[in-house]
């Protein structure tokens, strides 16, 4: 079974970025993280002991001296300190559990100390997306066919001045056609196009990593400080690590309307925008430029990045909209990595409980904009609508 992850940066920054502030706030917290098959895939009989075959082989991967150098040079919001000990951090399979049940259905749960456990779910939704199309014998269309159709797409995001990175490694078609994808990027987008959230795919063609936090962040505080206070919590936390730096704001962990309420003069003066990933993408506009204003700041100083399910045509319609409201830049993923003639998988991996020092386990939930995306424990999301006053 050749490896589908070749380095240990074959991993997006937001995951980096989370795991040195958890190595500086949260040391001895625990979590566990569970596969959702949004899409009710039906893998083949052997997947688990497949995946589990590129699990075992993750354990030899180490950062190498010229992957330091990169993160140091080009990364300057992680500490010396923090890249001395991803030096010494190895992937431990036993952390991952992997089977199919009784009705075949995939199972992988992650399990052990926070700020080793965090690196996990990139690599391994990457690995489930490109194995699950090679056992399947899924091939995309000719080479050739795919250059062109990334050349239309870089020509017209170019066309319409926009500025876009690419967010595409969890459900990639493969790592060779991601190398693709961002050669043809390079080439015929120009300016538009302004970096990547995967490590590797900056470091070996001299682009800007880009990335900040994710649901999980959130998510912990929930579980930590309460729903109450989760937000403001999460905010305050990362910008005692940051001080400024990777300053975009995850909006949606339960809904951007509470978000909103948190995220007051100061948190909305200190972070340089906001990044919209679920519901209706102009009502979200709207509902930030609005909140700007009422606060007196001018939403053209701020930046919405917009991460949720793009392709070319829904960045064009939102990015008309906002001309001359507010900044806008997007982060686009599957329609950019997997778009080579299969179906992209409808998965992803999730926080599902946390202990943090001292307690004990917790459930952790997601209350995205769109309730078809809510994720967690159902007593545990009746619970937070009812303190958070969140209807359906």
């Amino acid at each position: 079974m050749r490896s589908m992850i070749n380095s240990i940066l074959d991993q997006d920054l937001y995951k980096l970025s989370m795991q040195q502030a958890v190595c500086a706030l949260y040391p001895h917290a625990e979590v566990e993280y569970s596969f959702i098959n949004r899409g009710s895939t039906s893998f083949p009989d052997g997947f688990a002991k497949s995946l589990q075959q590129l699990v075992n082989k993750m354990s030899e991967l180490y950062l190498e001296d010229k992957e330091k150098k990169f993160l140091l040079e080009e990364c300057s919001y992680l500490t010396p300190v923090y890249v001395d000990f991803l030096s010494g951090y190895r992937f431990n399979p036993d952390e991952v559990e992997i089977y199919q049940n009784e009705v075949n259905h995939l199972v992988v749960n992650i399990r052990g100390p926070w700020y080793r456990t965090i690196l996990w779910e990139v690599p391994l939704m990457a690995m489930i997306s490109e194995l699950y199309y090679l056992v399947t014998n899924q091939k995309p269309q000719p080479l050739n066919a795919l250059r062109e159709r990334n050349k239309r797409k870089a020509q017209k995001l170019l066309s319409m001045n926009v500025k876009f990175a690419d967010f595409g490694t969890r459900r990639r078609f493969s790592h060779a056609n991601h190398c693709n994808v961002i050669d043809n990027m390079k080439r015929s987008a120009g300016d538009s196009f302004v970096g990547t959230s995967n490590l590797y795919m900056a470091m070996y063609n001299g682009l800007k990593p880009i990335g900040t936090q994710a649901h999980e962040w959130f998510q912990f505080h929930a579980a930590k400080y309460g729903f109450g206070s989760a937000n403001a919590v999460a905010l305050e936390k990362w910008v005692d690590v940051y001080q400024g730096d990777l300053g975009i704001a995850l909006s949606d962990t339960f809904t951007s309307d509470v978000f909103y309420r948190a995220f007051d003069m100061k948190y909305a003066k200190l972070f340089d925008g906001t990044r919209h990933d679920s519901g209706d993408p102009i009502e979200f506009a709207n509902k930030t430029i609005a909140h700007y204003k009422k606060l007196g700041i001018d939403p053209l100083s701020k930046t919405i990045v917009f991460s949720d399910g793009l392709n070319v045509d829904t960045v064009e319609e939102i990015h008309e909209y906002c001309k001359g409201k507010i900044k806008d830049s997007y982060g686009i993923g599957t329609n950019l990595t997997n778009d080579v003639g299969v179906t992209p998988l409808n998965i992803v991996i999730k926080m599902t409980k946390a202990k943090p020092k001292d307690s004990d386990w917790i459930h952790t939930i997601k209350l995205s904009d769109s309730p078809g995306k809510w994720t967690g424990n159902e007593d545990m999301i009746g619970r937070c609508r009812e303190e958070l006053g969140i209807k359906d």
